[in-house]
């Protein structure tokens, strides 16, 4: 069979996305900043949460074309939750109805869902979460060699534990098709503690700064839902696990310290991340 690309349907910060064959696939192509090791262990990983059971694109192999190296996956039929969010924001304001902020914007609970599902397996043959960590702290610029120990020393403080973690639980990352949640981009999964997981997401909920080609009602409604959306993350991840906010705490700094290095988020978010970080070194820890 010929293999041929058909058009672009995507495009994140490491890769394009193209139909692949007869349109049933796609292929992940690589951006000069992203090595083929690091596409390899991405489809490794994506193979152990399909061996799972969980709700991922089915992984096929890696290719080369015209020099790029990529992954063909399943295609799946559906829209991310960022396209459902900002859709609504903008319908929302057409309506010129008040903003009803116990709307459940972001799907946060179908997520709490799927993260919990995500976090039910232990596997092995994947990368360290706290090395992963504790590698990206040290590698971050914008804190000093003392503020970057302080972050370290309390990430030891930490317990461990050997849980499946997805490592981007992002709106962008999670395609709804009907009612089924489908998650994508396993690049960064690793096992560790499902805590780091949590609190990544309630750091991109909190502060994350929308691109400025996305419309303004985004922003709006985003601003104001925030905190509840993470209530109702948390609510519903609370209880399915039994872990609560307060367990979640001690991981903000780690995490927000491990996240200055991508390449995806502004400067300004870097900045209000970097001011979270130095709060909370003065926040002792039992």
């Amino acid at each position: 069979m010929v293999h041929r690309l058909g058009n672009k349907i995507g495009e994140g910060g490491c890769a394009e996305v193209f139909e692949w064959e007869d349109g049933s696939k796609i292929v992940k192509l690589a951006k000069p900043n992203t090595i083929t090791a690091a596409l390899e262990a991405e489809l490794h990983h994506c193979r152990i949460a399909s061996a799972c059971g969980l709700p991922v694109p089915k992984p096929y192999d890696l290719v080369t074309v015209e020099g790029r190296s990529g992954i063909v996956f399943e295609r799946i039929d559906g829209e991310t939750i960022m396209k459902r969010f900002v859709d609504s924001a903008v319908e929302q304001s057409r309506m010129q109805q008040p903003l009803d902020i116990s709307e459940d914007f972001v799907n946060a609970r179908i997520t709490a869902q799927l993260f919990h599902q995500i976090h039910s397996h232990a596997v092995a043959n994947m990368p360290s979460q706290r090395e992963n960590i504790k590698h990206n702290i040290v590698e971050a610029q914008y804190l000093s060699q003392a503020e970057k120990a302080a972050v370290i020393a309390q990430l030891d403080q930490l317990p461990m534990k050997q849980q499946l973690c997805h490592g981007d639980p992002n709106p962008g990352n999670i395609l709804l098709r009907d009612h089924d949640a489908v998650i994508i981009d396993w690049n960064n999964a690793s096992i560790g503690n499902p805590e780091a997981d949590l609190a990544e997401y309630i750091i991109m909920i909190r502060y994350a700064i929308l691109p400025p080609h996305l419309p303004h009602e985004a922003t709006v409604v985003l601003n104001a839902t925030r905190e509840y959306s993470i209530g109702v993350f948390m609510e519903e991840y609370e209880k399915l696990s039994g872990i609560g906010y307060a367990d979640i705490e001690p991981w903000i700094a780690p995490v927000a310290a491990r996240k200055l290095i991508a390449d995806a988020i502004s400067e300004a978010e870097k900045t209000m991340l970097v001011d979270e970080i130095r709060r909370r070194l003065h926040i002792p820890f039992s």
